[in-house]
């Protein structure tokens, strides 16, 4: 096959990625607000089935790799970070707000990225930066002190907390994985976080996952389920990773600013939300802080 064509594959492939990740943030929620789930217990299921899901790949071409003891605490602080606390805020907080909210919470990633960054590697904010930062965070101010009392949130202000955190989570895992992943093969890194993440998990997800009422459960939302957990995780992860063989890590990165309209079409048709002239303002907001924090600068 010709390098044009697996390049048109690979963006088919990256808007596949990002289209099950926004159907995930109105799935997520049906199940939930119709009691289906409890978030930890459905948090359980995608971090159980990731984890299978990497081992079985691990099987199919193994790559061993020694974890120095040195690096046993940056793996479990990671696990932690990334896997974890990562994990069940989102899903926890996504149940509590609107679906459109989390989708543009979830792209302040890079802002909060570039100000821990500041500040524990030192990085420098030039002017563009930080205009980026204030429009960013100004824009996250929007969503979380905007109190709407129609949608599908029952408590927004907290719900948005929750993303937030979980954003500023990812993102110190985001800075402290990498001396790993420079390491170790990133594959071999994800399995390791994720074995961990599932193990550490299980005390606070496992009273929910068994909770779960399975004879309840309708085609449609076995189907629901089936989709969060196929879709969101084993055809996302593996058209992101096709995406970034043929057109690289910044290329696939920048589909997931997609995420947002497709999560915003989504959530109106199925959910009943709405898209109001506050969420539109915050959308502005967030979009520009996050194209100046993320401007490259030409050096004279």
């Amino acid at each position: 096959m010709s390098i044009s064509h697996n390049r048109i594959k690979a963006h088919l492939a990256l808007i596949g990625t990002n289209i099950f990740f926004a159907i995930n943030f109105s799935a997520v929620k049906y199940l939930i607000n119709n009691q289906f789930i409890q978030p930890f217990g459905l948090n359980f299921i995608r971090m159980l089935f990731t984890t299978l899901l990497l081992w079985a790949l691990y099987f199919v071409n193994p790559v061993k790799i020694t974890v120095k003891k040195i690096h046993y605490k940056r793996f479990l602080i990671c696990a932690l970070l990334g896997i974890v606390i990562n994990q069940l805020l989102f899903i926890k907080g996504l149940s509590m707000t609107y679906s459109i909210h989390a989708s543009l919470l979830m792209l302040t990633t890079p802002i909060f990225i570039t100000i821990i960054a500041a500040f524990i590697l030192k990085e420098q904010l030039h002017k563009f930066k930080i205009l980026g930062l204030l429009l960013g965070v100004s824009g996250a101010l929007i969503l979380v002190l905007a109190r709407k009392a129609v949608g599908t949130g029952s408590n927004i202000f907290w719900g948005d907390i929750f993303v937030i955190v979980n954003a500023i989570c990812y993102s110190c895992y985001f800075i402290l994985v990498k001396p790993l992943m420079k390491r170790y093969s990133a594959m071999s890194v994800i399995r390791v976080l994720f074995t961990m993440g599932t193990i550490i998990a299980m005390p606070v997800c496992w009273n929910q996952f068994v909770a779960i009422p399975w004879s309840h459960y309708s085609v449609l939302a076995v189907g629901i389920l089936l989709l969060i957990v196929i879709g969101g995780t084993f055809f996302a992860y593996t058209f992101n990773l096709y995406g970034i063989k043929y057109l690289g890590a910044s290329v696939s990165g920048a589909y997931i600013y997609t995420q947002p309209f497709f999560a915003t079409i989504i959530a109106m048709i199925f959910m009943n939300e709405t898209l109001d002239v506050y969420k539109i303002i915050a959308a502005v907001f967030i979009f520009t802080g996050v194209y100046l924090v993320t401007k490259k600068i030409k050096h004279a």
